[in-house]
């Protein structure tokens, strides 16, 4: 482990040993205590995998020391075995280490606000985007994550053309992050009559949800519209102003809402929509800032990139950002399997930060 490493891990050590001292005394307050636990708790892991690799090679060290005595066949054999075993152990508890000392992503633990949107091809770009909709609705009851319909536009045809959905619960964004990008169907529309494989694309974008508290916007830059709600095909849903279109003047950043019949609710659901918009501009600004931030492997968020594939006829998916390919398309679709898809770009986006560290 190099010596970057070596002196945060020390700093580490120390840290972890002082909240351990405050947390001894009885003179701190009750809300003081929960937020040293909530940092002893982080710190612990680290020092615990640091004591684990510190033992393994104490082992190690003893084992090699033994080969260097006169020893029988039998036992040179268990000793050479002995160190084959924990060279793996350190080699594997070093990568463990590193993940762990890898930055926290501040926005892991936030709710998240996921956008679908029909892109090419049309009525069978909207029939995805409808598929895309209640796979994650699935998987996030799968999670027992709250979902929440925040807009949706229907077409004709029961396609989706756009919807904005909410997810609370437990690491929804840092679940829910990788699947920012374009998804990309491949199949046989039920209108083609001669077989013919069609392709289409849904875009997806993923919002670290924030409360207006933890963004500083001014009323004075914010323009209120009203307007007629409207349904699938240009028809005009009821007769009241109740739509709801919010514009963030210094971004440029608009929200809108039609969905409920009330104005008050359409415009607290834009809300929340435009606040992570313009959040998630603030922070891109911040890490283009960052000259030094290389982009990374996966999650980057960029949703003009072809991030997946979906193809029926071959009953196959493929994450074209780890080269992943799954012969359980159906089982992906309805959230079941989405997991699997998710863990294994969380480990590649893991193992690309490990490498990464200095």
């Amino acid at each position: 482990m190099n010596e970057y490493l070596l002196l945060k891990l020390s700093k580490i050590i120390e840290n972890y040993e002082s909240i351990q001292k405050e947390l001894n005394s009885n003179e701190i307050s009750t809300e003081k205590r929960i937020e040293l636990s909530k940092k002893f708790a982080s710190l612990e892991q680290i020092v615990k995998k640091k004591n684990e690799l510190d033992q393994i090679e104490k082992n190690l060290i003893e084992t090699q020391d033994m080969l260097k005595e006169k020893l029988d066949d039998e036992l040179i054999e268990l000793a050479k075995e002995d160190i084959e075993k924990l060279r793996k152990s350190h080699e594997n508890g070093q990568t463990n280490l590193k993940k762990l000392l890898i930055p926290k992503d501040k926005d892991d633990e936030r709710n998240a606000i996921v956008e679908i949107r029909a892109g090419t091809g049309g009525d069978e770009a909207a029939l995805f985007s409808m598929a895309l909709l209640k796979m994650y609705q699935k998987y996030g009851e799968s999670n027992q994550w709250k979902f929440e319909i925040l807009s949706f536009q229907e077409t004709n045809i029961g396609g989706c053309k756009e919807a904005i959905l909410s997810f609370s619960g437990k690491n929804v964004f840092s679940s829910l992050k990788y699947e920012s990008g374009v998804h990309r169907v491949q199949r046989v529309p039920l209108t083609e009559t001669q077989g013919r494989i069609h392709t289409s694309a849904s875009t997806v974008a993923v919002l670290p949800m924030v409360e207006e508290i933890e963004i500083e916007i001014d009323q004075k830059d914010l323009r209120i519209d009203t307007f007629r709600s409207q349904g699938a095909g240009g028809q005009h849903v009821n007769t009241t102003d109740s739509a709801v279109r919010i514009t963030h003047i210094p971004t440029n950043t608009v929200a809108s809402c039609q969905d409920e019949k009330s104005q008050h609710k359409n415009k607290a659901k834009a809300m929340k929509i435009l606040l992570s918009r313009v959040y998630e501009k603030q922070q891109k600004e911040k890490e283009e800032k960052l000259a030094s931030k290389r982009k990374l492997l996966v999650g980057s968020g960029d949703r003009s990139e072809k991030i997946r594939s979906y193809n029926f006829p071959q009953g196959r998916i493929t994450d074209h950002r780890i080269n992943l390919t799954l012969y359980k398309l159906e089982e992906v679709l309805s959230g079941n399997a989405l997991n699997e898809v998710i863990e294994a770009l969380k480990e590649a986006d893991q193992e690309e930060k490990v490498k990464n560290l200095i």
